[in-house]
């Protein structure tokens, strides 16, 4: 909401204003409050507007039609005078974003939640139908969320079914992307009906459930054409509600269901207000309701004559007066013909509709592996940027909106090629979230390399020597995290503190130039070198499983430490199971790689008191992190014991390095906020709750290091024993 301007009036009708909630071509849309302290949204039309008495007329039929709507799922008009020098009209306010914004922020919403919305609103366009009135423009934009349900707004060109439209010739009615082809055919105004609106309605869920317009983006021409002769695109819609949202979108208008049957397949979703919506969205609307009935009074702006309210009967208003639903009341003519195609977006606020005027939105894609091998991490580092997310839209003092746009690549480079396509399509993408695989990531670089959209991954290691293409003039890949040939330095760093003289290395050939890397660097540089420490190297080929035989020699070298050499979660058990079976009670570390759930089931006993160097942290163990721990698992609904995901806490962070840098290209100005943060991630360092990010991370020897954590497996599960250097220093001093 944003205050009052001096040529504001103060006061209108008897409603107290309070401030400005939008402002469009055709009037001003006020927060008011009103005789009776009812908070309102009242739409005052301007005077040149009125003036043309066509424009009065379709004034006069709205304040008509929106007496005749009632039922639990729309808003109400509390009062309006057609007949005034400035129109207005006051409807219901609370505030709740619309489902656009919640989309925007939030991503798609579950199943659970999109059953729930569209029963609703099919009953409420049941109650319209049934009063003989046909909506004309059902879009996310116009789909106001509550704690106990979405209300339905903008009734501003609803007609009565079959009667003439008051617009301008040839004018189209309704919001590109979400109206019925017989609406996007010029000059069928005679063929909207209620079957428009269930159209419409399809189309809602579609971007509910899947976050994407049935029919695509692009130019008003694209996507009418789309519409009225190509199919939609319900590829993501879940298999249990496609036959309805199918038969919803159906280009003929007898082929689809009524209002009535769409709530009845959706159940009637009722329940305790709040439980429909996932979690996140309650939080949000608390917070806006806190700050709306905190609102000081306005202070007067210019002076008006105290009119008494006109209109609507006294009863509809003491009626209307406590309902809990929020308003927007919307736009009165063909207003598409006035806008451009920028306008007409998802998420904008439409000419006189919406919930106010809202902060710049900019879009941070997260391009990971969520449904293949990878598939824990990647949702883990969903959860963590979604916090993150949530957590800086709530600031009062944000300077931009921030939305999370999600894209699921399955570990496969084509995939993730063609989903980096799919975000590029969003033209306020300023950011990608990376892969968990170097090959996604090179297929994402290359994608996201022509916007200069720069890709940052917590999850991906590119091996030591590769190059990621395009990195040399400009960087847009970051990788903020300990490269993958150093992880084996927290173990070896503990052997050193327990002045080991004498360690062991399994050479695990299966995984190529990674063991014979960790070989070479530990014996140029073993535990205790000072103390004259070596390390001795003991193979397993790559075709063979005979870890027994590896073991054996080492273990013939009297070793004080043995150390797994490869990146097998599998193979690293069978050397444990051998270091068990053989007697061998010394301490045993290997890497990140290893340290997977395979490992710790197929060694069993064998893996306790294993030690591993990794990237990651465990949030429970930093103090500092309190705060994320307890929001985490407050939005994801997880028990106090439940561990942080993996990876999450570096995902929070890594948001919060990019909005640094956002923040910087927005502060400057800059015409192109994608490259602009991809400059700024050069410089910007950041104090996170796991590490300091900086993009030197990985190149730089003393900031890569800073990023390694030391793990030891303690009654069969990984325990987070901090940096990795502290840690090893403990962990040695108490003999652990």
């Amino acid at each position: 909401m944003q205050p009052l301007r001096k040529a504001d009036p103060s006061s209108i009708a008897g409603h107290r204003l309070l401030g400005r909630l939008g402002a469009g071509g055709m009037g001003v849309v006020y927060l008011a409050r009103s005789g009776g302290g009812a908070l309102v949204a009242l739409k005052l039309i301007r005077a040149e507007h009125a003036a043309d008495p066509g424009f009065r007329e379709r004034f006069r039929r709205e304040a008509r039609a929106a007496e005749r709507i009632t039922g639990r799922w729309v808003v109400r008009v509390l009062g309006a005078d057609p007949e005034a020098r400035e129109p207005w009209l006051a409807t219901e306010y609370v505030p709740g974003p619309s489902l656009a914004e919640a989309v925007a922020l939030h991503g798609a919403l579950p199943e659970p939640t999109v059953r729930a919305l569209g029963a609703r609103l099919a009953s409420a366009l049941g109650d319209m139908h049934g009063a003989g009135l046909v909506h004309r423009d059902v879009k996310p934009g116009n789909v106001l969320l509550a704690l106990d349900g979405p209300r339905l707004i903008d009734f501003g060109i609803a007609r009565t079914a079959g009667a003439t439209a008051l617009t301008a010739t040839d004018a189209m009615i309704g919001t590109p992307g979400f109206l019925a082809p017989e609406q996007a055919r010029v000059g069928g105004a005679g063929e909207v009906g209620p079957p428009s609106d269930v159209f419409s309605l399809g189309c809602v869920l579609a971007y509910a459930l899947t976050g994407e317009r049935p029919f695509g983006t692009g130019t008003v021409a694209a996507v009418v054409y789309r519409t009225v002769h190509e199919e939609p695109d319900l590829a993501a819609v879940p298999e249990t509600l496609l036959p309805l949202v199918a038969a919803c979108l159906a280009k003929d208008p007898a082929a689809r269901p009524t209002a009535a049957l769409v709530r009845d397949a959706l159940g009637e979703a009722e329940g305790p207000a709040g439980d429909w919506l996932p979690p996140g969205l309650p939080a949000l609307i608390a917070r806006r309701s806190s700050r709306v009935l905190d609102l000081p009074v306005a202070e007067p702006t210019m002076l008006v004559n105290a009119e008494p309210p006109q209109g609507l009967s006294r009863r509809t208003l003491l009626m209307g007066g406590s309902a809990a639903a929020l308003a927007g009341a919307g736009g009165l003519t063909a207003w598409l013909l006035s806008r451009g195609p920028a306008e007409t977006g998802v998420g904008t606020v439409g000419g006189m509709g919406g919930t106010g005027a809202p902060l710049p939105v900019y879009t941070l894609g997260l391009l990971s592996d969520l449904s293949g091998p990878s598939g824990p991490d990647g949702r883990a580092q969903e959860r963590g940027a979604r916090v993150a997310v949530e957590t800086f839209n709530a600031r009062q003092d944000r300077p931009f909106d921030l939305a999370l746009r999600v894209t699921d690549d399955g570990g496969d480079a084509r995939r993730a090629e063609a989903a980096a396509r799919t975000l590029l399509k969003d033209e306020r993408l300023i950011g990608v979230l990376g892969p968990a695989t170097a090959p996604t990531v090179h297929a994402a670089v290359a994608v996201l390399l022509g916007r200069s959209v720069p890709l940052v991954s917590v999850l991906a290691s590119i091996p030591t020597g590769d190059t990621v293409k395009g990195q040399t003039s400009k960087r847009t890949y970051f990788e903020p995290r300990a490269a993958p040939d150093v992880m084996i330095v927290p173990f070896a760093r503990y052997l050193s503190e327990r002045q080991a003289v004498r360690t062991a290395v399994v050479e695990d050939r299966a995984a190529g130039r990674y063991s014979w890397f960790a070989v070479k660097s530990l014996k140029d540089s073993p535990p205790s070198q000072a103390r004259g420490g070596v390390v001795t190297s003991h193979p397993v080929e790559a075709d063979s499983e005979d870890f027994a035989a590896a073991v054996r020699a080492a273990l013939a070298a009297d070793p004080q430490g043995v150390m797994y050499a490869g990146d097998s979660p599998r193979r690293a058990a069978l050397c444990a199971r051998a270091l068990r079976e053989q007697g061998y009670e010394g301490p045993c570390g290997s890497v990140e790689r290893v340290l997977e759930p395979e490992f710790l089931g197929l060694a069993g006993p064998a893996a306790e008191g294993w030690y591993f160097g990794t990237g990651y942290v465990d949030p429970d163990g930093i103090p500092s992190a309190k705060a994320f721990t307890a929001a985490y698992r407050k939005r994801w609904a997880l028990a106090g014991a439940t561990p942080v995901d993996r990876y999450a806490t570096e995902a929070y962070d890594a948001v919060n390095w990019i909005v640094k840098a956002l923040s910087t290209a927005v502060l400057d100005h800059a015409e192109s906020k994608a490259s602009a943060v991809a400059n700024a991630l050069t410089r910007a360092v950041h104090e996170g709750l796991a590490k300091m990010y900086t993009a030197r991370g990985r190149d730089n020897k003393v900031e890569s290091l800073s990023a390694l954590f030391l793990w030891q497996v303690r009654g069969g599960r990984p325990v987070f024993l901090g940096k990795f250097d502290e840690a090893a220093r403990k962990a040695a001093r108490d003999g652990t």
